[in-house]
């Protein structure tokens, strides 16, 4: 239950740090920008105090460590994978154009309208 109201405490935080962004209406936009980041920290070091706020931070932490895992395409992979798709793109639209353009054909002679 204390979890519970912990993240219900972060949670009014972030409203009530949007609140002051709208109250501060007439300040500088850095004050009510701060108003924001505030709220924003507060409610996540409130989070962070509960068990589902620490889970969340490990699999925050966990998903970069697997991020860096993964073997990313070189630049000369991601040009040509880039180029085969702009191509299949570039062949399907002419392909549909094509269809489309016979089937008008097709039913404009089929109703008698030119040829």
């Amino acid at each position: 239950m204390a979890d519970k109201i912990k993240l219900l405490v972060a949670f009014l935080l972030v409203v009530a740090g949007i609140m002051g962004f709208y109250y501060l209406g007439d300040s500088a936009a850095v004050v009510r920008l701060i108003s924001v980041l505030t709220g924003v920290a507060l409610a996540t070091v409130v989070a962070y105090t509960s068990e589902p706020g620490r889970r969340f931070f490990a699999f925050g932490k966990d998903s970069v460590a697997e991020a860096k895992r993964v073997v990313w395409p070189t630049r000369k992979e991601t040009l040509q994978t880039t180029g085969v798709v702009i191509l299949f793109a570039i062949t399907m639209a002419l392909f549909l154009w094509a269809v489309d353009a016979s089937l008008m054909i097709m039913i404009n002679k089929l109703m008698g309208r030119g040829g």
